[in-house]
């Protein structure tokens, strides 16, 4: 028999906040156990997504970059 629950962080905070001290150890402890980075290392965040699918500078580009700073720096220390 399986059981599948759709609850929110919040409504998961909030139930173990209810909870005696001893069992809010009990679950930190559990928790702090296992290797969260390693459960974490196949997640894609939002964030990491919106990075791999930015504009990448050609080479091109970049070069035409490094000469401008180059002035930029020149100019400033004018």
């Amino acid at each position: 028999m399986e059981l599948t629950l759709n609850i929110g962080f919040g409504q998961i905070v909030n139930l173990i906040n209810q909870l005696p001290a001893n069992q809010i150890l009990k679950i930190k402890n559990e928790l702090f156990d296992t290797p969260i980075a390693e459960k974490a290392k196949g997640e894609i965040t939002d964030f990491k997504k919106f990075i791999l699918t930015g504009p990448v500078m050609s080479e091109e580009q970049y070069l035409n970059f490094k000469q401008q700073r180059k002035h930029l720096y020149a100019w400033r220390k004018r």
